[in-house]
């Protein structure tokens, strides 16, 4: 989209329809997770910020709205620092608010669905074309500059083995009353979390290294919602309307580069965003198209 509103004439090619990726089924709170290098990283989510609070002003059509909530185990002064002051009203939770340390923060909360729509139309009246096709390689793409974002697609198309999923599952209920969400990790290191959309409540969630699989786990299921329920009792009794599983592609660093072909043309790599693909995605997408569009 960013290379399209600048004039130059994009395809997507993508093996999925938008509402069948990754990015769907993400919970999408903007707030790093899973990504190195940390100080790229807090450049691209600090750019994307930016963006976010600017798109929080028409909730309904783009699907990004400003919510409130509490980053559980987190420490005031480094999410302070972490964001450079950016974020008004960050400070330390209550007691009230959560039984342990954490940070309170007004932040980007994004309804997937609807921000995906959004950037399809948006896309597509820059003048971009979208294709659903499959493709075997890289070099299939018959253009003088190729973007690869590819994700997990990438351990095979490039290809490079160091991409890795790692799997977590969701479960959405209708909402009891929540207008805030809440992360939070356990002593066993177990991860729960809450975030209010329109018209329900995403709970979750996972991250187990190395699993390909996205049919949901009963038993993961009820241990996502006995964790998130220990958190808000009124929880527990929440009506359950669907299950949900995506697979993060984590890397141990973003690749985020510019590669010369041997035949003269040009292939920039943007994939291995982990957990924080929301986070960083305007700031990862700037920097790609400034290496597309680079004659050095």
């Amino acid at each position: 989209m960013v290379l399209a509103e600048r004039g130059v004439r994009v395809r997507v090619w993508t093996r999925d329809p938008v509402e069948r990726t990754t990015s769907a089924v993400a919970g999408a709170l903007w707030w790093p997770y899973r990504i190195e290098p940390v100080a790229l990283a807090r450049t691209w989510a600090l750019r994307s910020l930016d963006v976010y609070e600017e798109l929080a002003a028409r909730p309904e059509r783009t699907g990004v709205r400003m919510v409130e909530g509490v980053l559980g185990e987190a420490d005031p002064a480094g999410a302070q620092a972490w964001t450079a002051g950016r974020v008004r009203g960050l400070r330390a939770s209550t007691a009230r608010e959560y039984t342990g340390t954490g940070v309170w923060a007004r932040l980007p909360l994004i309804d997937m669905p609807v921000h995906l729509r959004w950037l399809r139309e948006r896309f597509l009246a820059a003048g971009g074309s979208v294709e659903q096709r499959t493709v075997s390689g890289l070099a299939e793409a018959d253009a003088p500059v190729v973007v690869n974002c590819t994700g997990l697609g990438a351990r095979e198309l490039v290809p490079d083995t160091s991409v890795r999923p790692v799997r977590g599952q969701l479960v959405v209920v209708e909402n009891p009353g929540m207008r805030t969400w809440l992360v939070s990790t356990d002593a066993a290191g177990e991860m729960a979390y809450f975030f209010p959309q329109p018209g329900r409540l995403l709970l979750g969630g996972t991250a187990q290294e190395g699993v390909w699989s996205t049919v949901p786990d009963p038993s993961v299921a009820e241990a996502i919602v006995r964790r998130c329920a220990a958190l808000r009792p009124e929880i527990a009794g929440a009506r359950i309307l669907e299950h949900r599983v995506g697979l993060r592609p984590v890397r141990d660093s973003v690749r985020l580069e510019r590669e010369p072909l041997p035949d003269g043309r040009v292939l920039v790599h943007n994939y291995g965003h982990g957990g924080a693909g929301v986070t960083v995605a305007w700031g990862c997408a700037e920097e790609a198209a400034d290496l597309a569009a680079s004659s050095g």
